[in-house]
């Protein structure tokens, strides 16, 4: 059964990351499902630290945007936003090129607050970080 708000949704319907850092980074949609999301990014200069490895900032920055619109598509956006409150990050290991993969997926879906589980693996399937967002469900103004 899907989670989705929209249960026709489709990996037509995310979109481009037009004119925001998840499209300077290169992320892109790669696989939607019942309760989970993916999003890949490329290990490159865009996401490197100084030392050549992927930057923990970009596995943030990748989890905060997979699992901050997997939020909103559970809600209904007409009367709800979802907004980030925590973030954390473990980085088990890096990599130094190619695709990463984030992989989001609900742990609590409450009215108020939801917490998501993001798993980040490299192109090997190696586990590369793995985070927990809490989002805010707030009720738009009308």
């Amino acid at each position: 059964m899907s989670i989705w708000f929209n249960k026709s949704l489709k990996m037509a319907d995310l979109g481009p990351f037009s004119g925001t850092m998840a499209e300077y980074l290169g992320m892109a949609w790669k696989e939607l499902g019942d309760d989970f999301i993916k999003i890949t990014m490329p290990v490159d200069s865009r996401t490197k630290q100084p030392f050549g490895l992927l930057h923990g900032g970009a596995n943030c920055a990748l989890a905060e945007t997979v699992g901050s619109v997997a939020a909103q598509l559970v809600v209904d956006s007409k009367k709800y936003s979802c907004v980030g409150l925590e973030i954390n990050a473990n980085h088990i290991r890096s990599a130094r090129q190619g695709l990463v993969t984030g992989v989001a997926r609900p742990l609590h879906l409450g009215a108020h607050t939801h917490v998501w589980d993001i798993k980040i693996y490299d192109e090997t399937d190696k586990l590369i970080c793995i985070s927990r967002l809490t989002v805010a469900v707030l009720n738009k103004a009308f």
